[in-house]
């Protein structure tokens, strides 16, 4: 837990650091600090039930075994496939976080957001986040994934987030190419264009090929200034965010 917290810390700041130095563009909005506490004061929930609430049932999870499969003699292969299932499950669950009502209820919360850095990849509703560790602890027993494995992808996953959030500006032949591997900034922001064909897109979180495998994947290109959000909606006040999943 220690070595999953130092990690994703580091890597936070650094993109902090990077995306201070080197910005994709500038953030226009009016009310800056205003929404970065929004931002902020989801994270800061978030990481306080976390104890309580996310790591109990993660590893409670972990301690089931219903079948004596899927365990790797070698740690390196069972890792990889480790990552891999949770990677794939993360990709199909943030879609239907898109397709089922109830779900986009709390998700609507992260797409709420005008624009985008680093805090946009830690803005997420409590209530998403609780719905979101019950629903993949069926995949962490179905597949024996352990504690440590476990914690080591998580930390993947919060660090991806965090960078194809962000508003690096990276070299666009590099990214081209990560773009080939992994999800990066010119993908995902366009997954938050505020036109709904390009939400309903682009749903990876690590690797960038499941929405080619699935065709989910949108071939509009990133632009500087593009609108970012919700089609037909507004940004709102921490409040009526914090109540957005009670609301049809």
């Amino acid at each position: 837990m220690i070595l999953k917290s130092s990690i994703v810390f580091i890597g936070i700041i650094l993109f902090i650091v990077l995306e201070s130095l080197f910005p994709k563009q500038k953030n226009h909005l009016k009310n800056k600090l205003h929404r970065l506490g929004k931002n902020i004061f989801f994270w800061l929930i978030n990481i306080g039930i976390t104890p309580i609430i996310i790591l109990p049932i993660t590893i409670a999870a972990t301690q089931i075994e219903i079948h004596p499969y899927f365990k790797f003699e070698n740690l390196i292969i069972g890792f990889i496939f480790q990552l891999l299932i949770i990677d794939l499950f993360l990709y199909w669950w943030h879609r239907l976080n898109h397709e089922i009502p109830l779900l986009w209820r709390f998700h609507h919360v992260h797409h709420l957001d005008e624009t985008l850095d680093v805090s946009s990849g830690v803005r997420f509703h409590f209530g998403e986040v609780i719905l979101s560790a019950l629903v993949r602890s069926a995949i962490i027993i179905l597949f024996n994934i352990g504690l440590v494995n476990l914690l080591l992808i998580e930390a993947i996953i919060l660090l991806s987030s965090i960078f194809h959030h962000s508003n690096i500006n990276l070299p666009k032949n590099f990214e081209n190419f990560l773009s080939k591997i992994i999800v990066t900034p010119s993908i995902h922001w366009v997954h938050h264009h505020k036109r709904q064909s390009e939400t309903d897109a682009n749903y990876s979180t690590i690797f960038s090929w499941w929405d080619k495998i699935f065709k989910s994947k949108s071939f509009f290109e990133r632009k500087l200034n593009m609108p970012i959000g919700v089609e037909g909606d507004e940004e709102q006040k921490l409040l009526k965010l914090i109540l957005r999943p009670l609301k049809k």
